[in-house]
């Protein structure tokens, strides 16, 4: 949902491998959490990821959900090139 936030509940399922009742039971939380943010527009939901939201642990509560995404993406793109 960060890379697509038009995705529909059925291309993140098959995009994962889980049922599309699972992801919208898992988006439920997320938005109930704050994690997510959603937009309706006309008859379709957009998904946003709470950049400025941070992880409950003690541990990573100084992370921003932003600033783990960057991180992920820095990794997914030296893995990418190294390939």
């Amino acid at each position: 949902m960060a890379l697509d936030p038009d995705a529909r509940m059925r291309d993140v399922a098959d995009a994962v491998g889980i049922t599309e009742r699972a992801v919208q039971h898992i988006v439920r939380e997320l938005l109930d959490q704050g994690y997510l943010r959603k937009e309706k527009v006309g008859r379709r939901n957009r998904y946003f990821v709470a950049q400025d939201a941070h992880f409950r642990h003690d541990l990573e509560s100084a992370v921003t959900l932003g600033a783990f995404l960057e991180l992920v993406a820095q990794g997914a793109d030296r893995q990418n090139s190294r390939a």
